[in-house]
């Protein structure tokens, strides 16, 4: 299980730390794509297994699940941590994500989230962010928090 927020920054050759108290839930290799809320997803290897067994249950016939599928699929990549705990996030994920300088990196129960620093930020602040509303729809789905 991932939780907690670290404030990294990506250097100039688009290197960027793993916290250390994510590298072990993450193991020797693992999976990065393009989130949701132009985020960043990783997952361990065990986790990105499940997901690619339930969205290949999918009916590719749907072409809402095809589009959700070439989103996630296309833009993943396979990551290792060198020895100073870093990976290297590809262009195109960085471009996606507006990962330049300051970042944060947070941990979300099955997968860590790498955001802008600036976005995250206007995320949390956000109107659509109003967990009275979002508790009350929690409940109505039976989830008591």
């Amino acid at each position: 299980m991932f939780y907690g927020e670290y404030q990294h920054s990506v250097d100039v050759k688009g290197r960027v730390i793993i916290p250390s108290k994510f590298r072990d839930g993450l193991g020797e290799k693992f999976i990065l794509t393009k989130g949701l809320d132009n985020c960043l997803f990783v997952y361990s290897s065990q986790e990105w297994a499940n997901i690619e067994s339930k969205l290949r249950a999918l009916p590719f016939t749907d072409k809402d699940v095809r589009a959700f599928v070439r989103f996630f699929f296309a833009g993943a990549t396979e990551c290792e941590l060198d020895k100073q705990g870093r990976i290297l996030i590809p262009q195109n994920l960085r471009e996606y994500a507006a990962l330049e300088k300051d970042i944060l990196i947070t941990g979300i129960s099955n997968r860590v989230e790498i955001w802008n620093k600036d976005k995250w930020e206007k995320y949390m602040q956000g109107e659509d962010i109003s967990m009275d509303k979002i508790t009350e729809k929690l409940n109505n789905l039976e989830i008591k928090i």
